[in-house]
């Protein structure tokens, strides 16, 4: 598959955040939980982890906000004070990376899951493509999707 130029931008909806990629994500996945069905309000939202130093906010200046999710990690997420879209997220004891909601990109015709999370809680009629990693939950070790995800874009 085609992996898009380098540096990949996107905003929040309304444009008053803005930010770019300076390299490839690590992966991309699918996030069935009602969690992310609640934030996105729809079935399900996605992911795309990236190396810290590759992210930067070019436009704007995002609010935050931190919860402990169910998993009983720490998160921040960062959305634009405007329009209360959400740009990206991070994780405690995880500060090399930062984890961009895949829907906020300027170009997304590339994007493609690698791995579909917490189907305990899909939505009865979602189809999930039989050449993806499928957990009922959230997998103890992502390390497992970077090189399906390579393999895929024909990274190095």
């Amino acid at each position: 598959m085609d992996r898009p130029k380098l540096p990949l931008t996107g905003r929040c909806p309304c444009e008053a955040v803005q930010f770019e990629l300076t390299s490839m994500p690590r992966f991309v996945y699918a996030c069935h939980c009602t969690e992310c069905q609640r934030w996105s309000g729809s079935a399900f939202s996605m992911s795309m982890p990236v190396p810290a130093n590759a992210f930067r906010i070019t436009h704007g200046q995002p609010k935050s906000w931190s919860r402990t999710g169910a998993c009983g990690i720490r998160s921040t997420y960062w959305f634009c004070g405007e329009c209360g879209g959400r740009v990206f997220g991070e994780r405690e004891g995880r500060p090399e990376t930062v984890v961009v909601r895949a829907g906020t990109l300027d170009q997304t015709w590339w994007v493609r899951p690698v791995a579909q999370v917490y189907l305990r809680s899909a939505q009865a009629w979602q189809r999930i493509p039989n050449n993806m990693e499928c957990y009922d939950t959230l997998p103890q070790d992502f390390s497992a999707f970077a090189p399906k995800w390579r393999e895929m874009y024909q990274s190095e």
